[in-house]
């Protein structure tokens, strides 16, 4: 694919993103979220005294 068939692709990738949200960005910040929380969950420093 170069770039020109790239472009190509961009409205059809805005309609999508107008009628459903940007799936991908919500995943993403869903994963980064739950690692967040697992860290925290998973943190034994406070009670170690660490923290």
């Amino acid at each position: 694919m170069n770039v020109t068939d790239k472009s190509d692709f961009a409205p059809i990738y805005d309609s999508l993103v107008a009628e459903h949200g940007d799936v991908p960005a919500e995943a993403r910040e869903a994963a980064e979220e739950i690692q967040r929380e697992a860290a925290e969950a998973l943190d034994w420093s406070k009670v170690r005294g660490g923290g």
